[in-house]
């Protein structure tokens, strides 16, 4: 019998490493080739780890609530064949970091504070999640202090919410004084900003408390995240639809027969905004640091609303390759497997600019918010009947027209008020133009 590593595998763009939710096979266990072992969590999506070989579960490694990086070994498997088992375990991301060189302390950090480990100086041997470990280092909580606060979790793990209520009703002290009080980097005299904590929120009899679930936590701290990194500015432009409207009444039911799909307004819309990245790439462009990288490919993401209430973005990769025909499937696809939670890792990752459908809440105008580190995104609003000039041969006359406004959000970091205008202005213009004779 020979011993092998089961990986943790490449989970899409800008994924690093998950969290591991819950294994399927315990030690012992047989395992088929392709069968699914774990279920992981990544900021994107959740997903199930299969087996890349068949054999039994010889030792798990990375226990359920601990995070593993991609490329990291998370079970052995034993399987058929000739070979040693392993001397030694391999090292995990913790070990990893314990044997990684460590950069010199600065008088700004506690010497007791937690290490990048999750191991505490004073030996307290509870696992510490990296996000709560930065907000105890944010915060300067000692290891001490940090190993006395009650966990919520598997094995009384410290949670955010644990550390964050914790930290609501901390007695103020030299150490939240040191923190709150703005310090001045005597080599380049400039004032950090200070670290303030969440104000308390009273709570009566009445009220019900509702817990965040993990998507909740992940959209709150991405759109926060956002608003701090990116300077939003938006415009808006009113779009004239009418012949959009008409066509799409003429033509739905016989791209239904033809097709077998539903025809909605969404990939006419995604057609016109990836025409006008085309015209405007630098609105399909991401901001790394000093730098801006200017995409090759048009990847628009489209917000779809889940049964929880919460948001994800699926992406339609080389949106302006496709008709109306492959898009409209494309669309479709993703909404519904969206809502049933069926979506691949790397169907959240590589967007280059995303739309929001507020319209079909019935909102006319918006201000979203940008998915970092793209600069722009475009929020739909509802089609409403107003009443509008028409210009004629004959003169001009009022009538009733199909009427939806365009609300553009981008980063003024990288794009001026002249360059976010004028791309809005053009998919209003793509959408006017619309060629109403368009067969299906």
């Amino acid at each position: 019998m020979a011993i092998i590593e089961m990986l943790m595998p490449s989970l899409g763009e800008s994924v690093f490493e998950a969290t591991v939710l819950g294994w399927l096979k315990n030690e012992g266990d047989p395992i088929s080739e392709d069968e699914s072992a774990l279920e992981v969590a990544t900021d994107k999506v959740d997903t199930e780890v299969p087996s890349v070989h068949e054999g039994v579960i010889h030792k798990i490694l990375v226990k359920e609530g601990e995070v593993a990086k991609v490329g990291q070994a998370l079970a052995l498997i034993e399987i058929e064949g000739e070979g040693e088992e392993p001397t030694e375990a391999p090292a995990t991301a913790e070990t990893e970091t314990e044997t990684a060189p460590q950069a010199p302390q600065t008088e700004t950090q506690s010497p007791s504070a937690p290490t990048a480990t999750g191991e505490t100086a004073s030996g307290d041997n509870r696992f510490y999640s990296p996000l709560v470990r930065t907000i105890a280092k944010t915060e300067n909580i000692s290891s001490e202090e940090l190993a006395n606060i009650p966990g919520s979790g598997r094995d009384n793990r410290v949670t955010k919410a644990d550390i964050l209520a914790y930290l609501e009703n901390r007695t103020a002290g030299a150490t939240t004084q040191e923190v709150a009080k703005p310090a001045t980097n005597v080599s380049n005299g400039q004032t950090p900003q200070p670290t303030f904590t969440p104000a308390p929120v009273s709570v009566s009899g009445d009220d019900e408390i509702i817990e965040m679930d993990r998507m909740r936590k992940m959209i709150a701290e991405r759109m926060v995240a956002s608003k701090h990194t990116a300077p939003h500015v938006t415009s808006f432009v009113e779009a004239d639809v009418t012949g959009i409207v008409n066509w799409r009444n003429k033509v739905k039911n016989t791209f239904a027969q033809k097709h077998g799909e539903k025809i909605t307004f969404m990939p006419i819309f995604i057609e016109a905004i990836a025409k006008a990245l085309n015209d405007f790439p630098m609105m399909n462009v991401s901001v790394d640091g000093d730098n801006i990288i200017r995409r090759k490919d048009i990847n628009i993401g489209i917000a779809v609303a889940l049964p929880s209430g919460n948001l994800i973005v699926p992406v339609i990769r080389n949106a302006d390759r496709l008709n109306l025909t492959g898009l409209t499937k494309a669309i479709n696809d993703l909404a519904v497997r969206a809502r049933e939670n069926k979506l691949r890792p790397d169907e959240l990752s590589g967007g280059t600019y995303t739309v929001s459908n507020i319209g079909s809440f019935g909102n006319i105008s918006g201000t979203p918010i940008i998915m970092q580190p793209q600069v722009g995104i475009l929020a739909l609003g509802a089609i409403v009947k107003k009443p509008a000039v028409i210009e004629t041969p004959d003169g001009d006359m009022i009538g009733i027209r199909q009427k939806m406004i365009l609300s553009h959000s981008y980063d003024h970091r990288v794009v001026d008020g002249a360059l976010g205008g004028m791309f809005v202005k053009r998919v209003g213009e793509y959408l006017e133009a619309f060629d109403t004779q368009l067969s299906v």
